[in-house]
Parts: structure tokens; sequence; C-alpha cells
């Protein structure tokens, strides 16, 4: 049986990536970073606040999606602390599930879907950030997408 595929898929498989279809359409990378390669296609902010000392024309995003940010209260609570990180991710989750995050979660599965989508970070731990939950949920999303059609 064949399915179907997205165009962010057939490009996947076109890479030998096939079982790494949804992962390799969005990656997320810090905001400081000095970057490996040219970030292809969209390059989206998800913080709620602004880099510090950075230009929005040196930042080169396409997006900033400010609201998708984790509240002031729970990222303040959360303080980058990685004890903490559980709950925090847990505590986010719910956050994401509010009508107006979920739009903006769909929006950047869309981006994906239409190529290669960079999650753009400031925080300087690289596993326990905003953007890494992001990144699951948005794939979760797709991936659930693609099981109902």
């Amino acid at each position: 049986m064949t399915e179907e595929l997205t165009p962010a898929e057939a490009r996947s498989e076109n890479e030998g990536g096939a079982n790494e279809i949804v992962a390799r359409s969005i990656s997320i990378r810090r905001v400081y970073a000095k970057p490996q390669g040219p970030d292809a296609g969209s390059r989206v902010l998800v913080d709620r606040l602004w880099p510090r000392g950075v230009r929005k024309d040196r930042l080169g995003a396409d997006e900033w999606l400010r609201e998708l940010g984790p509240s002031d209260e729970l990222r303040r609570w959360f303080g980058h602390d990685p004890k903490r990180w559980e709950e925090f991710e847990r505590r986010y989750r719910r956050e994401l599930r509010r009508p107006q995050q979920t739009e903006l979660l769909r929006h950047l599965g869309e981006l994906a879907e239409q190529g290669p989508l960079t999650l753009l970070y400031t925080a300087r731990d690289e596993e326990h950030n905003q953007a890494v939950v992001v990144h699951a949920v948005v794939q979760e999303m797709m991936e659930a997408g693609r099981h109902r059609n």
C-alpha cells in the first residue's frame, strides 16, 4: 500500500531519510550561534522577548511569533533550571493548547509542509528551552494530521 506524501515528506524521502520524515523539515537554532550554513526555508523566532543586542535586520527572521513563547509567569518560574524541565514542558504544553497558540502552531506546521523551517530561540541551554517543546508539538500535530488523512 502506497501512502500519499506531503511535499516535505517527499523531499525527505528523496534525501534518503524515510524514517525522519517530519524531523527533517523542522530544525531549531540558537539566535546567537554561528550558523553551520545558510538556513533554508522559513526562519521563525519563537521567543516572547526580542534577543538582546540583535538588530532585526541582522537576525534575518521571516517572522516573530512572540505569542508562542511561554507566558512571563512560566518563563520566570522556569528560569532555565534543568531540574524544572519536565514540569516546565508539561505547563508549557498546556499553554500551547490555547486557541491562539494552537493556530500559531498550525501555521508553523503549514510552513514546514512548504519547505524547511528553522525555529529560532535565545536560551543558552540547547536541550531545555521552549523551541524544543514547540518543535515536538508541531511534529506531533503534523504526524497526527498525516494519520487522519
